[in-house]
């Protein structure tokens, strides 16, 4: 094998290996089930390092039951806020709505729900 064999490898390798990683994040599976989650878990929210917001936990679904999603700082998008996974009753079935960022619309919030996570959540001191 020579030397340009070995580096397009590699970079293949490379690039398959990103590829796998980063598509969980851009993939939008859209979920419909018959079974409500069940109430939503407290958590308490850490102090958050400047540049991140906190993207609060959710019930996520496993194929055959319910299982919580832990609660996690993620990195702020300037001039967005992080819109929260949500579970939405529809036609006697819930979906599933994941957690996206949607553009800040000029109220000050940037990144969250203002300290109401909602459902659990609950902002460190």
């Amino acid at each position: 094998m020579n030397h340009t064999d070995v580096i397009r490898n590699l970079s293949l390798s490379l690039l398959l290996a990103v590829a796998a990683f980063a598509a969980p994040a851009y993939a939008h599976v859209s979920l419909n089930i018959n079974v409500g989650p069940p109430a939503p878990q407290y958590e308490v929210v850490p102090t958050i390092a400047p540049g991140y917001v906190w993207a609060p936990g959710y019930w996520g679904w496993s194929g055959e039951r319910h299982v919580w999603i832990r609660g996690r700082a993620i990195v702020q998008r300037e001039g967005y806020r992080w819109e929260p996974d949500r579970w939405e009753h529809r036609n006697n079935s819930y979906h599933h709505a994941a957690g996206h960022w949607a553009r800040a619309r000029g109220d000050g919030n940037h990144g969250h729900d203002g300290g109401k996570h909602g459902r659990g959540g609950k902002h460190g001191d």
